[in-house]
């Protein structure tokens, strides 16, 4: 039996704000199997035999009026990360509400549920399979008429089970992950806080499997002989692995997502969204992991979980409520909130203005210069609702454990959509190193503020020989406003991230003739 001071510490899961705002109705309400139903009416607790028979506590919500002489669509929803089954209670009534039979579950290895936490893997898919079955022999639930949603480990699940069961119609995947390794690996570098927080998060909710731990020790120890075993662990649980499956079932697919999520960042969303083939939309907002949705989840009015509904209405229920003529592709500035629509990811960028790196630049590598990508999940909430991103002051950057360079002033405001990319040269005297690249909107003052940022770790290179870097940083919506400039600051040490620079590395940025270096920043001129 868990001791009370262990429930306790499960408020700290990782749905992100959405974990502040329902902790206080979860907790002590995902009942024991034995337990008489509670909560609002239309709604039971009930148990789902899961893959292998593994036990997956449950509830439902069916349409007021249900009598069995009809059919409803059916959504299916997985619990987040750490999350308990009465996650999704508020949605599932409004959805049940309009008409829908509604499954949430307890993904396995979380809380009551049976088995261990596999991390997306073919026993958490197969788990989805089998509660569609259970919905269909056990609800008035329409074969012909099923989705599946979820927000962060739900929508990973969601959008696994959409290539391996033609069932599914259609998916609303909520600040979750499309390649697992580009989230918490890209530019071969560990995020150490994130994958920290989740492994932390598991425990205290959960039961790790035994592959789990050792992947996630080996991980974070920056065990490089197990690199290409974790690397096929994290392909087996990535959709974007699976897209040629997505795309034969032909599901009709929603993305959403925060551009400051410090858990799955939105580059590898937006990568996966231009490689669908069937009906798609894509969704952009400040926040960080999670924190777009998390109102939804008390029923509060909510822009993504509204755009949810009206998916499913479309392609469940075939409402004409023209989600299916806005353009595709719908962004909110970090900067005023307002959307902008595309009819493709890659108009977002189409415009880009280079801003040269000139002149040779050195620093000393193990010491933070004080430009830093902030906090996971605190960050991107302060830049979400207070307009405060990580800010630095770029003249007292010291130049010896940091490259600046800067812009002009602009005389107009420059409205930064997309993904801005670095391309530089670089010469270190030892084989192993990390960088860490920052785009900084920059004030009168010299006051940056945070607009973008991205790591990048090399190995198995020649101690005093050049060679090339391109690095995308992370994809945001930023306006920098008149009067300000642009800085790019490069240095090999963050927080957010495991570095591999030995003891008295040093770097050396160049821009030969022939190669000349550049950061390369996305802007809508419109």
């Amino acid at each position: 039996m868990r001791t009370p001071l262990r429930t306790s510490l499960r408020t700290t899961t990782t749905g992100a704000v959405s974990v502040a705002l329902v902790a206080g109705t979860g907790l002590g309400l995902a009942p024991a199997a034995a337990a008489t139903p509670t909560g609002p009416p239309g709604i039971r607790f009930v148990d789902i035999a899961g893959d292998g028979g593994t036990v997956l506590k449950a509830n439902v919500v069916t349409p007021a009026g249900a009598d069995g002489t009809r059919r409803f669509p059916v959504i299916v929803l997985p619990t987040s990360w750490s999350m308990p089954q009465v996650e999704y209670v508020a949605q599932a009534k409004k959805l049940a509400d309009a008409g829908y039979v509604v499954v949430s579950y307890n993904s396995r290895g979380f809380w009551q549920s049976g088995g261990h936490i596999e991390v997306a893997g073919p026993p958490d898919v197969a788990d989805a399979s089998k509660v569609i079955d259970w919905a269909l022999a056990n609800t008035p639930a329409d074969p012909e008429r099923i989705g599946m949603a979820g927000v962060s480990y739900g929508a990973g699940i969601s959008l696994l089970a959409a290539g391996h069961d033609k069932r599914i119609k259609a998916v609303v995947a909520m600040s979750g992950w499309a390649d697992l390794i580009d989230s918490i690996y890209s530019g071969r570098t560990q995020h150490r806080q994130a994958a920290a927080m989740l492994g932390g998060t598991g425990y205290l909710t959960g039961r790790p499997s035994a592959e789990l731990q050792q992947t996630l020790k080996d991980f974070l120890a920056s065990n490089l002989d197990k690199e290409e075993e974790m690397i096929a662990w994290g392909a087996k649980r990535s959709p974007a692995f699976a897209l040629d499956r997505i795309n034969a079932n032909g599901a009709a697919i929603m993305l959403g997502n925060a551009w400051g999520d410090t858990i799955f960042p939105p580059n590898q969303y937006a990568s996966f969204y231009e490689k669908l083939t069937g009906p798609k939309r894509l969704e952009f907002r400040p926040g960080d992991h999670a924190t777009a949705e998390a109102t939804g989840l008390l029923g509060l009015p909510n822009d993504t979980w509204t755009n949810a509904h009206r998916w499913f209405d479309h392609h469940l229920k075939g409402a004409d409520n023209g989600i299916d003529r806005e353009q595709p592709v719908q962004l909110a500035s970090r900067s005023t909130g307002g959307y902008e629509g595309y009819p493709d990811w890659k108009s977002v960028g189409a415009n880009e203005r280079k801003i040269a790196l000139a002149g040779t630049k050195k620093v000393y590598a193990n010491v933070d210069s004080g430009a830093n990508g902030g906090t996971v999940m605190l960050s991107g909430i302060l830049d979400q609702f207070l307009k405060l991103p990580p800010v630095a002051s770029i003249p007292l950057l010291p130049r010896s454990f940091a490259a600046v360079w800067q812009s002009e002033r602009y005389d107009t405001a420059q409205r930064v959509r997309g993904t801005t990319r670095l391309h530089t040269t670089v010469t270190s005297n030892e084989p192993s190193g990390t960088l860490v690249a920052y785009l900084y909107d920059v004030g009168p003052l010299g006051v940056g503020k945070l607009v973008s940022n991205a790591p990048y770790t090399f190995h198995d290179r020649t101690p005093g020989r050049p060679f090339a870097v391109d690095l995308e940083l992370f994809s945001t919506a930023y306006d920098v406003p008149a009067g300000h400039r642009l800085a790019l600051v490069v240095d090999t040490v963050d927080p957010l991230y495991i570095e591999h620079n030995p003891s008295g590395a040093r770097l050396t940025f160049s821009s030969p003739a022939s190669d000349p270096s550049y950061v390369s920043v996305p802007l809508r001129e419109k």
